[in-house]
Order: C-alpha cells, then structure tokens, then sequence
C-alpha cells in the first residue's frame, strides 16, 4: 500500500497505536495521534521521539477526522465514540492494526480466537512451528502488534485476536482460523451478548473452501456459529472419539486425519487442568494438518509449561498450593480454572465489572470453594449475587486478602487468584495485578 502524504490518524495510544504510528511515519504519511489522554498519562511516548507526527492528545478534534484519508483504530478505542461515527459517515476508513498489516503480510496465517485460552494456544501454536524449524512471529492481543511484523520475512505468522480487532477487519482471511469456545464477555463494551458473538464470527467472514476452521465440538455456541461458514471445518473434542478430527479417550489423545491415525499420551504433557486439554488439542491441529511430523509436534507440545499468571503456581508457603490465574479476566474462565483443582479452596476475586452474568461460579462456589475473598469495583454485585453460595468477605486490597487467605485456607487447601474482572480500576494490567500477589506472598512468607 501506497501511503506517502496521506493524512493518517492513529487513534489510541496503547501498545498498536503507537506501533502504528512508526509504521505509517516510515511509509511517508503525515499521521497524527490521536488519545482522549494528555501526554502525562501515555506510557512509551517517548518511543516515537525522532518521529515526524502531531498529537491530538487530551481529546479528539472532530475537524481532524474529518480531513483523514485513513483513521488507523487501537483495539481498546469502541467504534461508537462520535469522532469515529462522524469519520464513518463521511465514507473514511476505519481500519485496525490487523487489516492494515495483512495488506503488506504474504506468510499464511493461524488465527487464534474464543473468550478463553487465546494467549496459551497462540504461544503453543509458535513454539510447535519453531520446533518443527520455521521461522514464526507470534503476537496480536498476545502483547507484540502484528503490524511490527511488515518489513520482515517469515515462514508462519500465528495471531491472538481479540473481538474488538476483529471489528476492524475488511479483507483479513487466515489459512487457520481456530475459534476456542464462547463464553459472555466485554459486556461492558458490548450492549449485548450477541454482539459480541457477532464480532468473534468476523474472523471467518472472508474465507473460502481452500481455508481451516478449527473448532471445538463441544462448545454449543461455536458449532452453531460454524454451520453457516464455507471452509474446511476440523473439529476437536476432549470427551470423546471423533471420525476426523482430534478427540480423546481417556488418557490419550487420538487424531484422526485423512485415513491416517496418532495417539498421544495426555500424562505427558506439563500443562494441567481440562481447559489445557482442548487448549493443546487445538494448538496441534495446523502444524498436524500442514504435515509436520506427528511425534516431534506432540514433543513440543509436552515441553510447553503454560504462560504466567494463566493458573501458574507461585507458592507452596504455609503448605498451600498459591495460583496465580490473574489472566482468568471473565466467569468462564475462572469455572475452567476451579473445575481443574481440588477443595479447599479461597478464591481471590473482583475487580472491574465487565458486565457479564456471574450466576455460572455458583456450583462450584458451593462444592469446592471454602471461602471468597473480593476486592475492587465489582465486590458489591458479586457479594450481591453469590453471597449465599460460601462464605464471601470484602478486603480493601491484595495484601488484605493475602494476609486473610493465608491465615484462613485449611493446610494442604489452594488459594487461587482469578479474578472473573478486568484489573483496571486496581491496576495497569492483569500482569501487574498477578506480581501484586507474588509479592504479598513473598511479604507474607517473609513475616511467618
């Protein structure tokens, strides 16, 4: 694409804005970002010192959208705020990082989406390509934006997308497009449920019979989000045998492809808990499919100890298991990560309210957690809605909660930090809010 002198705006200033911003600087166009924050509040500003650009920071100037050839849209910035409308109306692109970089990417794709596993399955998907020798870039919602990818010459180019990128795509068609499951999320972004299935189904809106869907049989939702799409469908199920496909029985995974047949051993693996059974079941599917030897994908596959703050355990002080799942950011979620352990358990939760229906917990609260400690914004709806399901206290803050958990949790029990929010009215990011508890653990372990 030729973007020399045109007018670009770059709304949002997170991590792919401000990717966005080098990218088009070094395509010659004159860009402008674009933030409702002034500069005081934008962390990595200082990364596109030595760039030519304007800011439009503490707000945005209606007049300046209306004068853009392109407005180049951060995933965090919702598509209704009035500049946006306004830019809309008057027929100028809104794009996302993503559309914009496939328009300059020719590596094939595995795209990555669901409420649940994106991160794990997206980092495993690259690490099963690198073993097997190609050169992978891996990113998207992962944390490194896609567009750092233009400019660079890769074998396979692996994608975690999140609903809101998925918003902003026009031609984007991946060669594997893996849809995870489909749980309520970002209810506080969306005005309803279906909305946001809505957007999730945008990832197969361009592709064609030559292309993959990889999807899960067992997720009610995304076979009847898969019926209507023309591609390739390769199911996977963790509760039983398929004809083709993968599927499992008992300890063993079996997949069946194309005549051929593979069976894995599940007690291999270092990842624990059901979800990272469908979690692997999946990542393999595209590397197994594109030919690569069945055992070495499945060595890969076992090598692979999970990303932190995904049911990561940080602690065994005071003969409890400590988990940190700060990532467990929505109910389903959170169901995924209790189903996995055993009681006695203190569930650490609250956070930000993200709107979705928290009435899903309330079997597990009953049958295996021993007490719930919340903190943050959402701590009154949630001792509201599941107060009569176990014991529930509010605490004014993670080391609060840490301090109570470790007193209270029966020896040999588990604390588990999964929130069931977003971290932001607390904290930068779940990441932040993971170290948080690491360090009141360690403060707490350092007290006796």
């Amino acid at each position: 694409m030729d973007y020399r002198q045109k007018n670009i705006v770059v709304i949002g200033a997170g991590l792919s804005g401000l990717a966005l911003v080098r990218f088009f600087c070094a395509k010659g166009a004159r860009v402008t970002l674009s933030d409702r924050r002034d500069a005081s509040q934008i962390q990595g500003l200082e990364q596109l010192e030595g760039y030519s650009l304007n800011y439009d920071l503490g707000g945005h100037d209606a007049e300046l959208f209306s004068r853009a050839d392109l407005v180049a849209v951060s995933p965090g910035v919702p598509l209704d705020i009035e500049p946006l409308k306004k830019a809309a109306e008057a027929g100028i692109p809104l794009l996302g990082d993503i559309e914009i970089a496939v328009r300059e990417l020719y590596a094939p794709i595995t795209a990555v989406t669901g409420t649940n596993g994106k991160s794990t399955v997206t980092s495993l998907v690259g690490e099963i390509f690198k073993g097997w020798g190609k050169n992978c870039f891996v990113g998207g919602n992962l944390g490194t934006p896609l567009i750092t990818a233009c400019g660079t010459s890769y074998d396979e180019l692996v994608v975690e997308l999140s609903s809101f990128q998925l918003e902003t795509i026009e031609t984007f068609a991946p060669d594997f497009a893996l849809m995870l499951n489909l749980s309520e999320d970002h209810l506080d972004r969306y005005p309803d449920f279906s909305s946001y299935l809505a957007a999730k189904e945008a990832i197969f809106s361009n592709m064609g019979e030559s292309q993959y869907a990889v999807l899960n049989a067992e997720d009610g939702r995304v076979r009847e989000l898969a019926m209507p799409i023309a591609v390739k469908k390769v199911w996977f199920s963790a509760n039983r045998l398929l004809d083709d496909g993968m599927g499992r029985r008992l300890d063993e995974l079996v997949w069946r492809w194309q005549g051929q047949e593979e069976r894995f051993d599940l007690r291999q693996l270092q990842l624990r808990g059901e979800h990272n059974v469908e979690n692997v079941m999946a990542a393999m599917i595209p590397a197994l499919i594109k030919g690569m030897p069945a055992a070495l994908a499945w060595q890969h596959a076992c090598n692979f100890a999970g990303l932190p703050h995904r049911m990561q355990t940080v602690s065994d002080f005071n003969r409890l298991q400590w988990i940190d799942d700060s990532k467990g950011t929505n109910v389903g979620s959170v169901v995924k990560s209790l189903a996995g352990l055993e009681a006695p358990i203190t569930l650490i939760a609250g956070g930000k309210d993200k709107g979705g229906d928290y009435a899903p917990l309330r079997e597990m609260l009953k049958h295996k957690v021993g007490q719930v400690l919340l903190l943050g914004e959402a701590a009154e709806r949630m001792t509201r809605e599941l107060g009569d399901c176990c014991s529930i206290r509010q605490v004014a803050d993670m080391a609060e909660a840490v301090a109570i958990a470790g007193r209270e949790t029966p020896l040999g029990g588990t604390v588990l930090l999964s929130p069931a929010c977003s971290s932001f009215d607390m904290y930068p990011s779940y990441a932040a809010r993971g170290e948080d508890f690491a360090v009141q653990i360690r403060k707490l372990e350092e007290g006796r």
